[in-house]
């Protein structure tokens, strides 16, 4: 056995311990009162960034480029992972969590710059994500450096992921969808794991978000402004 799994066992052992009677409102069934939609990049610390220690509060849904959209037989639909939630648990609230640094743009941005050859699963997510990031990488300023591109195009990714949700009959409107990035690279400001938010059912615009929501107008930034 790996020395790895031995050390989560050790640590799970700790959280059991810590947990156990927190289990007891949702042995039978869930209310979570938000679902987010986080990249799984191991950097992003899904349940840690909201300091949730609450089992049932966060459904929590991971893929790399935190992605809302998968293709079915008849057409793009909304990500059933993100779905499930909503339409079961009557959950109100999407948060879509993108990154600083993220490692599912950067590999889109590259192929959409340079072309790539990656194996069939990767190239089927970096394909989810191509068309969305299409023209927004047409748009990117000429003097960028390619880490300023990619962490623009991390809010361009969250805004086109937010869009879906709102454009599809399958999230009604009474559903909040937020977007927000998650930054522990210095980008937005000096606190590392300080989460931005950078859109909020749609819109994008600095001073109208923070007019709309001046409770969190010190944590409304953006990067770009397209």
């Amino acid at each position: 056995m790996r020395q790895t799994v031995v050390e989560l066992l050790e640590r799970n052992a700790e959280h059991a311990s810590e947990f156990e009677s927190r289990f007891d409102d949702v042995q039978d069934s869930q209310e979570p009162d938000v679902v987010t939609v986080c990249c799984s990049d191991s950097r992003v610390l899904q349940d840690a960034m909201w300091g949730n220690a609450d089992p049932g509060r966060v459904f929590t849904c991971g893929n790399i480029g935190n992605r809302v959209v998968q293709r079915t037989d008849d057409g793009e639909a909304v990500s059933g992972d993100v779905l499930y939630p909503v339409a079961h648990t009557g959950t109100e609230t999407v948060v879509v969590v993108g990154h600083t640094g993220c490692g599912a743009v950067t590999a889109t941005y590259d192929d959409l710059t340079e072309g790539l050859d990656e194996p069939a699963g990767i190239e089927h997510c970096i394909g989810l994500l191509a068309p969305r990031l299409e023209a927004g990488v047409e748009a990117l300023p000429d003097d960028l450096s390619r880490p300023e591109a990619v962490n623009r195009l991390v809010e361009y990714n969250v805004d086109r992921q937010v869009e879906f949700l709102l454009e599809s009959n399958e999230i009604l409107d009474d559903v909040d969808v937020v977007g927000v990035v998650y930054d522990f690279q210095d980008v937005y400001s000096d606190r590392r794991g300080e989460v931005q938010v950078v859109n909020v059912d749609g819109e994008t615009d600095v001073e109208s978000l923070r007019v709309d929501h001046p409770e969190i107008e010190s944590r409304i930034r953006r990067l770009w402004e397209y």
